[in-house]
C-alpha cells in the first residue's frame, strides 16, 4: 500500500520520467511533499463577464461570445492570428502568436465559444492574447467551475506538468491518500476553533467546489503551520531554560554602583532601566540567559550592555564583547576604555591586525582572568582565546553572525556565559515572535532626551547643485558630510566605478585645499581605511565618501549631513541605520536621499516611508509588508521552509493565538506526555527530528 513518504515516481500518472523532471524543479520527491506543493491562486470559471463589461488588465476573466472572422496577419516569424469576439454589449480581439496550424483549425466563424484569458487594452478595445476557448455547447462538461492554480515552470510544463497538469496528478492520486491525514492538533483546539480535519483541508485546498471551501481549508492549514512551528520554538527554548546552567549573579557590586553613581554622563531613560532590571532578574536564577535587546539607533544599547558587563565583573567573571567589523569593535573599545578608565577596570582589543607581543600578552591575560573585559571581531572565537571565567557575552549587530559563530563564544566557559546580542535593526513584533522565539526579548523604546529628529529629504538626480550647495553651506558652518554608495556583491566592479566616478565628481566640485576629502571602500587595506577613517573623525577631511562599510559603527558627533546616493537601490533597514550616522551631536542633522527620477512603486513607498518618519519599528514594519516574511526569514536558521501558507504580514493575529496556545500546553505538559498531546508529539517529531533531543526535558 502506497503511503504519504512514497517516491512519487510511483503514482498514477507521473512515471519515472516525469517524476524526475518534478524533483529537479521543484524538489518535491514524496506524495507528502507534492500534496504540500499548494495552489497559489484559484481561478472561478462559473463567472462570465460581458464584453462591455471589462474595466481591467489586473486579473483572469472569462467571457462569452460570436466569432467573428479569422485573419491571418503578417508573414513569417511575425505571421500572427486575430479574430473579433462579439457579444451583446461589445466587441473584443482575440490574438494567437505561436501554434498558429494547431489553433486555426478550431476556430469556426459565427460559432459561440467561452473564452478565458487576461485582458489588454488597446486604444478603446481590449484583446486576449493566447487565450484559452471552449465551444459553448462543451463548456459545462469540460471545464471544472473553480480551478487551482500551482506554480510550474518551463521544462515542467514541456513535460506536460504545468498547472493543470500539476493539478490532473495531484486529483488523480490525493483521494487514494486523504484517509492518512490523521489529526495532529489536539481535538480542544479544532473543536475551540471550529477547524476543518486535515484530510478535510487537504481536500478543500486542492479540490475546492467554491471559495469558502478553500478559505476553510486555508485557515486550518494555516493554522496547523503557526501552532507547530511555535510549539517546536517553544519547546527549544524550554530545553535552553532549563538545562543551560549560567553564571549566578547575585549581588549588585562596587563596579555597577560607582559607575551609575560617579560615572554615567546622563540620566538612564525608562525603557534603558527596565531591560536593565530585565537582566538583573535573568542573570540570579542559574539558568544561562539568552537575551536579544533591540532599539533603534542611539537608543542606548551599548550603555545597557556595558552595566551587564559591570554587573557580571561583581560577580567574579569576565565580559566580552563581539562586533561584525574592526570600524565598530575599535569604536566600542575606545569608548568602553573612556568609560571604564576611572573605575580601573583593564580593557583590550582583539582583532585580526592585532598582532606579536601586544596579542601575546592580551591572550595571557585574558586566560589568567586578569583582563576583565575584552573586546574584538571573530577574533575572539578563536581556539586559542579562552578565558578564565566568562561570565557574559554580548554580541552587537547579532544578524551578521551564525548559529555556530555564537556557539563557540557558549563554549569559551562552563557553566556557558550569560549571552546579551543587541541589533539597531527593528524587527517587527510578529516577526521576532518566530525568529527568535528561542530568545528573550527586550525593547529600548525610547530615546535620549534632547536629541533633534533629523530632517530627511528625497531629491533627484536633477537637483544634484541644490544637494552640493546645500553640503557647501554646512560645511562653512563647520561639519562634515557623508556621501554613501550602494555596494551590491553582484555588481561589485560596476558599483566601485559608480563610487569613484562620484568621488571625481565631488573632487571636481569641492576642491582642495579648500575642502579635503577621504574615501572608504572594501577594496581597501584595513589599515589604508582606518587611516582614512580617522582622517575625517579628526576633522581634517570634510566629506567622506564611502560605500556601506560605514552602515554601522562610525560615529562622529560633528557629521551633520548624509546623502545617499541610488537610495532606491537600498532596503529600508539599511537606509534606518545609514541616516542613524547622524544626529549624534547637538546640531540639526540632515539625511538626503537621491535616486534616479524613474522609480517603481515600492522605491516611491520606501523612500516616502524614510521622509515621513523616524520611527524604526514603523519602518520595519513597511518593510515586512513591503519584502513579505519570507524573504526576510531567509536568513532563519529553523523552520524556514514550514510557512507554506500562512504569512506573518496577514496572519498576525492567527499567530499569536497560536503562539498563546502553544505557550500553554509546553507550559503545562512540558514532555508533552498527555494522551491528547500525543499526536501533536509525533508531528513534531517527524517535522524536526533532526533539530532536537527529545529526551532533554525529562
Amino acid at each position: 500500500m502506497l503511503n504519504l513518504d512514497t517516491d512519487i515516481t510511483y503514482l498514477k500518472g507521473l512515471g519515472p520520467e516525469r517524476a524526475s523532471t518534478l524533483k529537479k524543479e521543484l524538489e518535491l520527491f514524496s506524495a507528502r511533499q507534492l500534496f504540500a506543493h499548494f495552489p497559489f491562486r484559484y481561478i472561478d470559471r462559473s463567472a462570465i463577464v460581458s464584453i462591455g463589461d471589462i474595466h481591467s488588465e489586473d486579473a483572469f476573466i472569462q467571457v462569452k461570445g460570436r466569432l467573428g472572422q479569422v485573419k491571418e496577419i503578417g508573414a513569417g516569424r511575425k505571421k500572427r492570428l486575430e479574430a473579433l469576439l462579439t457579444d451583446d454589449s461589445g466587441v473584443c480581439k482575440l490574438i494567437w502568436f505561436k501554434g498558429l496550424k494547431w489553433v486555426k483549425p478550431s476556430l469556426i466563424t459565427g460559432k459561440n465559444f467561452v473564452v478565458f484569458g487576461k485582458p489588454q487594452r488597446f486604444g478603446a478595445t481590449y484583446s486576449f492574447a493566447h487565450p484559452e476557448i471552449t465551444p459553448e455547447e462543451k463548456f459545462q462538461v469540460s471545464v471544472q467551475a473553480f480551478e487551482p492554480v500551482y506554480s510550474s515552470t518551463e521544462l515542467l510544463g514541456k513535460k506536460g506538468l504545468h498547472s493543470k497538469g500539476i493539478h490532473k496528478i495531484i486529483k488523480q492520486n490525493l483521494p487514494e491518500f486523504l484517509n492518512q491525514y490523521l489529526e495532529n492538533l489536539p481535538s480542544e483546539l479544532i473543536h475551540k476553533y471550529k477547524l476543518l480535519s486535515r484530510a478535510e483541508a487537504m481536500r478543500g485546498i486542492h479540490l475546492p467546489r467554491n471559495m469558502n471551501e478553500v478559505k476553510a481549508a486555508k485557515r486550518r492549514l494555516k493554522f496547523e503551520e503557526l501552532f507547530l512551528l511555535q510549539t517546536f520554538l517553544l519547546y527549544k527554548k524550554l530545553i535552553t531554560l532549563n538545562h543551560n546552567k549560567g553564571a549566578v549573579f547575585s549581588e549588585v557590586g562596587n563596579y555597577f554602583n560607582r559607575f551609575y553613581k560617579e560615572v554615567l554622563p546622563f540620566e538612564l531613560t525608562n525603557a534603558q532601566k527596565r531591560v536593565l532590571k530585565e537582566i538583573r532578574v535573568h542573570t540570579r536564577d542559574g539558568k544561562q540567559m539568552n537575551r536579544l535587546v533591540q532599539g533603534d539607533v542611539g537608543s542606548g544599547k551599548t550603555i545597557v550592555a556595558l552595566m551587564a558587563m559591570l554587573l557580571g565583573i561583581d560577580n567574579g567573571t569576565q565580559a566580552c564583547l563581539m562586533a561584525p567589523t574592526e570600524i565598530l569593535a575599535r569604536q566600542h573599545f575606545l569608548g568602553i576604555q573612556k568609560l571604564v578608565e576611572p573605575l580601573g577596570l583593564g580593557v583590550a582589543l582583539l582583532t585580526g591586525a592585532v598582532k606579536g607581543a601586544e596579542r601575546k600578552k592580551i591572550l595571557a591575560d585574558t586566560k589568567s582572568g586578569e583582563l576583565k573585559i575584552l573586546i574584538g571581531t571573530h577574533a575572539l572565537i578563536e581556539d586559542k582565546v579562552s578565558f578564565g571565567n566568562l561570565g557574559i557575552a554580548v554580541i552587537d549587530e547579532q544578524h551578521r553572525f551564525g548559529v555556530a559563530q555564537r556557539a563557540k563564544l557558549w563554549a569559551k566557559n562552563n557553566p556557558s556565559p550569560h549571552v546579551l546580542v543587541m541589533t539597531a535593526t527593528p524587527i517587527p513584533r510578529t516577526l521576532a515572535m518566530t525568529l527568535y522565539s528561542d530568545l528573550e526579548i527586550s525593547v529600548i523604546d525610547e530615546l535620549p532626551p534632547g536629541r533633534k529628529p533629523i530632517k530627511t529629504l528625497h531629491k533627484r538626480d536633477s537637483h544634484r547643485e541644490w544637494v552640493f550647495g546645500f553640503m557647501e553651506q554646512e560645511i562653512k558652518k563647520g561639519r562634515q558630510v557623508y556621501v554613501v554608495y550602494p555596494l551590491i556583491e553582484e555588481s561589485e566592479s560596476m558599483d566601485y566605478k559608480d563610487l569613484m566616478d562620484g568621488y571625481e565628481s565631488i573632487t571636481r566640485r569641492f576642491q582642495p585645499p579648500a575642502y579635503q576629502i577621504s574615501i572608504v571602500h572594501g577594496k581597501m587595506k584595513p589599515e589604508d581605511k582606518e587611516w582614512e577613517m580617522q582622517r575625517f573623525k579628526t576633522g581634517i577631511t570634510q566629506i567622506l565618501v564611502a560605500t556601506t562599510v560605514i552602515e554601522v559603527g562610525v560615529d562622529v558627533p560633528n557629521a551633520s549631513v548624509m546623502v545617499i546616493e541610488s537610495a532606491e537601490r537600498f532596503g529600508l533597514a539599511q537606509l534606518h541605520q545609514l541616516r542613524g550616522r547622524v544626529g549624534r551631536g547637538a546640531e540639526q542633522s540632515f539625511c538626503i536621499l537621491m535616486s534616479s527620477n524613474k522609480l517603481s512603486a515600492n522605491s516611491k513607498k520606501r523612500l516616502s516611508t524614510m521622509v515621513e518618519t523616524q520611527d524604526g519599528f514603523k519602518i520595519a514594519e513597511v518593510d515586512l509588508e513591503l519584502r513579505g516574511s519570507g524573504e526576510i526569514m531567509g536568513t532563519r536558521q529553523s523552520g524556514d521552509s514550514d510557512l507554506k501558507l500562512a504569512d506573518l504580514v496577514y496572519d498576525a493575529n492567527m499567530l499569536a493565538v497560536a503562539r498563546e496556545e502553544a505557550k500553554n500546553i509546553v507550559e503545562f505538559d512540558p514532555n508533552l506526555e498527555m494522551k491528547e498531546n500525543q499526536a501533536l508529539k509525533m508531528e513534531l517529531k517527524r517535522r524536526y527530528a533532526d533539530k532536537l533531543i527529545w529526551s532533554k526535558i525529562s
